[in-house]
Parts: C-alpha cells; sequence; structure tokens
C-alpha cells in the first residue's frame, strides 16, 4: 500500500501544470528544430545540386567545342601535346552518350552503359524539344548522377542526340555528413537546455499561482484581510490576481454583513421576546382580573407578530433569490397602485410630522405583478418617512419615462441622505448604513435588498441618487405593458449610482 501511495505520489509529479508546461516547451522547441533542420539540408541540397548544374552546363559547352561529328562518327579535337586538354577532353567524355536521330548508339561511356542507355522513343522526344533537359538518374550501384541531354548538329546539319552527366553523389553525402555530425549532434544538447529554461521558465510563470493557492489555504473567516501583491505586469497573472483579491474583498465584506445581521436578527428578535416574556410573567404573578390577563396577551400578541414580520421578511427574500416565488405578471397601472400605497403611509407620515405627496400620470401600464410592486413601493417609502426628520418631504411619481416603451417610478425625500461611500452597497443583502442619525432606526437591512430582487425580475433598473443630508431619490423603471408600450421599445441607458 505504502508503494502504491509512493507511485501515485509520483505519478502526480507527472500531472503538474510546471512539468506539462515544461515538456509543452521541448516539444514545441524539438519540432521546431527539427523542422528548421530539414529546410536547411534541403536548402543546401538545392544550392549544391545549383553549383552542380552550373557546372554541367559549362562541360556541355566545352564538350560542344572539341566534338566534331564527320561523315556521322565522332571526332573529338584535342592536341595531343598539352596533357591539361587531354585531361578535359577525358573529364568530358566520363559520363557521356552520343546517337544519331534514331537512337543508334555512336559512342558513350561505360559509366553511361551503366546508367541505362536511352530509348530512341526518349531520344526522340528530347530530339523534338528546343532546350536541353536536365534530369538525376542512378546507375547499378545506386550513385546518382546529373544529366543534361540535347540535341547537337553534325557537318551536314544533321541532329544528334548528345547526353553527358556528372554524379552528385558527393554532394549528398555532404549535407548528409553536415546534418549527422553537427546539426543532429547539437540538437539533443540544444533540447536538453531548452528542457532546462523551459523547467525554470515555468516555475516562474506559475509562481504567481502557487502563491494565490497558498494564500487561498491560509485564508478563514477570520483572516480575509490577505491579498496578494500585484507583479505590475499588466497580464494575465495579473488580472487573476486582481480578480482573486476582489473576491476576497467581496467574501470579506459578506462575512461582516452576516456578522452584523446576526447580531441585528439577535437584537431584533431578543427584544421582542424579552417583552413577551416580561409581559406574561408580570400578568401571571400580578394581574388577578381577566382584564389584565387580556391586556397582557393582546401585548404580547403584538410583540409576536413583530417576530413574524421579520420571520416572513428573512423567508421571502430566500424564496426569491431561490427562485420559489412565482410571479404573476399583468398589464398593471403603476399610478393606481402607487396611489393606494401612499394611501397607507399617509397615517405613519402624520404621526412623524412628514409630508407626503404623490403626483401620478395617468397612462403608466407596466407588465409587473401587483403584489410584488406594492411591496417595492411600500419598502421605497417605509425607509424614506423612516429616514427623513420631522417637516421633511417624501414625494412619489409615476409615469411614462422619457424612454419609449418603458415607465418610470420616483420616489423622493429630503432625509438624512446617504454617504457617498455606502452608496454603492445599500442594495446589499444585510447592508445598513451606519451613522448618528441612523443608529436610532430599526432594521435589518433587508428592504432594499428585495427591492432590488423585484425590480431585476421585472426585468428593470433601479438608479441611487443622494446627497448626505440633503435627501434621496430611488429611480424604477420598468418595461411598460401592452396599453402603453409601442410596437419597438428601446433599452434605457443601463443605471448607475
Amino acid at each position: 500500500m505504502r508503494t502504491l501511495r509512493t507511485f501515485w505520489t509520483r505519478l502526480g509529479f507527472l500531472r503538474s501544470l510546471r512539468f506539462r508546461l515544461t515538456v509543452s516547451y521541448v516539444l514545441f522547441f524539438t519540432v521546431l528544430l527539427v523542422a528548421i533542420g530539414l529546410l536547411f539540408r534541403g536548402t543546401l541540397q538545392l544550392e549544391m545540386d545549383g553549383d552542380t548544374r552550373a557546372t554541367l552546363e559549362e562541360e556541355w559547352a566545352a564538350a560542344k567545342g572539341y566534338l566534331h561529328i564527320e561523315k556521322g562518327q565522332p571526332v573529338w579535337v584535342v592536341d595531343t601535346s598539352d596533357p591539361e586538354e587531354i585531361y578535359i577532353v577525358e573529364r568530358l567524355r566520363h559520363v557521356y552518350l552520343l546517337t544519331d536521330a534514331n537512337g543508334k548508339v555512336l559512342e558513350n561511356s561505360q559509366t553511361y552503359d551503366s546508367i541505362g542507355v536511352d530509348s530512341p522513343q526518349e531520344i526522340q522526344r528530347i530530339l523534338r524539344t528546343s532546350t536541353p533537359e536536365v534530369h538525376v538518374r542512378q546507375d547499378a550501384d545506386g550513385v546518382p548522377y546529373m544529366i543534361r541531354a540535347g540535341a547537337i548538329r553534325g557537318q551536314r546539319g544533321n541532329l544528334y542526340f548528345f547526353a553527358m552527366g556528372r554524379s552528385i553523389e558527393g554532394n549528398q553525402r555532404t549535407v548528409d555528413n553536415f546534418m549527422r555530425s553537427y546539426y543532429f549532434l547539437v540538437l539533443p544538447g540544444a533540447i536538453f537546455v531548452t528542457g532546462l529554461l523551459g523547467w525554470l521558465l515555468a516555475g516562474r510563470a506559475i509562481r504567481p499561482l502557487n502563491l494565490v493557492a497558498a494564500t487561498a489555504q491560509e485564508i478563514t473567516g477570520s483572516k480575509l484581510s490577505l491579498r496578494i501583491p500585484r507583479r505590475h505586469a499588466n497580464d494575465e497573472l495579473d488580472n487573476l490576481i486582481d480578480s482573486f483579491n476582489r473576491m476576497t474583498a467581496r467574501l470579506s465584506r459578506s462575512f461582516d454583513q452576516i456578522r452584523q445581521f446576526s447580531t441585528d436578527v439577535s437584537h431584533e428578535l431578543r427584544t421582542p421576546l424579552t417583552v413577551i416574556r416580561g409581559q406574561l410573567e408580570v400578568a401571571l404573578f400580578t394581574a388577578e382580573k381577566p382584564e389584565q390577563f387580556r391586556d397582557a396577551m393582546v401585548n404580547a400578541l403584538e410583540d409576536v407578530e413583530k417576530l413574524s414580520s421579520i420571520v416572513r421578511a428573512l423567508l421571502l427574500l430566500s424564496q426569491a433569490e431561490s427562485g420559489q416565488l412565482a410571479l404573476q405578471k399583468t398589464d398593471l397601472e403603476l399610478g393606481e397602485v402607487a396611489a393606494d400605497v401612499v394611501d397607507q403611509f399617509q397615517i405613519p407620515a402624520e404621526e412623524k410630522g412628514v409630508e407626503l405627496m404623490a403626483r401620478l400620470e395617468p397612462g403608466a401600464s407596466a407588465f409587473a405583478d401587483r403584489t410584488q410592486m406594492e411591496r417595492l413601493i411600500s419598502n421605497l417609502l417605509s425607509n424614506a418617512i423612516k429616514y427623513t426628520p420631522k417637516g421633511g418631504k417624501v414625494s412619489v411619481h409615476a409615469g411614462p419615462d422619457e424612454v419609449h416603451g418603458w415607465v418610470r417610478l420616483v420616489v423622493d425625500d429630503t432625509g438624512v441622505g446617504i454617504q457617498r461611500d455606502n452608496l454603492p452597497h445599500i442594495f446589499d443583502r444585510f447592508y445598513r448604513v451606519r451613522t448618528v442619525e441612523t443608529r436610532q432606526v430599526q432594521g435589518l437591512g433587508l428592504g432594499l435588498s428585495f427591492v432590488a430582487w423585484i425590480v431585476s425580475a421585472h426585468e428593470g433598473t433601479i438608479q441611487a441618487e443622494s446627497h448626505e443630508g440633503q435627501g434621496s431619490r430611488f429611480t424604477v423603471r420598468l418595461p411598460a405593458g401592452i396599453a402603453t408600450a409601442p410596437e419597438t421599445a428601446a433599452e434605457p441607458a443601463t443605471a448607475s449610482l
């Protein structure tokens, strides 16, 4: 078992990203170097064959100067007293063939005979062409020869077939020796160096990934402030590091919100429970008349209703975010819904000394769920009245939007406003603005989260604007219903905070 575990451990090393990157580098450079070698070999072979072709053309021209055909017989005109000229002629006659127009051999060398005399059909074909042909043929031993064949004329103007050649075995041997002795001898060393450099480069490339992994292992609920320093290379790894740091920042905010939510829930639940228990204990030990018991039960039921409201809000938001809350969308006159909700909040507004006004335009039909629209307006109005001091104003405006195919709902207040740093987070779940003015206001920070979900579920947008000490404005835009939507509905600009 231990041996098997050791084997899998070593196999895991082979599956590591660094090893695979190194193998990829080595394979790539190996293929590249082999391709370069083959290309160089072909180029070198062409260059050497080109030199042979040029030499063969020079010898062809020289042979035509020495060779004369008199009365159908070849005569080589050479100065027998000049050894150098004799050597040149002997070299020209080393690989050559001379025939008449019918393919009858007049003279040929032993070497050309081993290559094979051209057939009469081939000879006649070449004689019909205007330029000599060059091709490669092999002798009986497999030695390659470059042959130049064409027509020459005798003294009487008759055409004769003349071919001569040179061995190119030396060219191939030189190329093969170079590739074997130099290039492919150096290639293993180059591959080894490439593998070593690839290993080092792969290690350096994945170092930030290892740092991310090490940091991720150290992150716990109490250590969410860890950040990975950027490399300032502005590459994919820096993007990964930035994404990881943003993720940990979001996790940190989420944990802070959850901790704060736990504190708020504990406070909100503890207070009614304490009151209920106190009222029941007082009634149990001191109440003597049925009216006293009845009053204690009524007060306890009121506090139980508060507890039920908190639990219902949590359950409702959980169902909404999990997709269990189905919407019943119909063509809904937004002004009528807003008017009903404003009427419900008139008494709480008057009790706090806040003036509540409504400006409702006709023809603002939205394709929406009435219950959720009432809840959306109620949450916005509840927050506006809650955070507006005595003597302030809250207004509601519902009507068609400037962008065709949309309707708009605006809730304005002259309350305490929202700080600029808090504004981007007000729609986050459990988030509450903590200032001197808002510290006494009770709540769980779920209202605006639910508003944001309702707007998103209706494919709308919500925009929040606020100035600290001057008030806030929430603008909701929703797709218009059939009654007000034109044939082509345009998307509004993306809402921003």
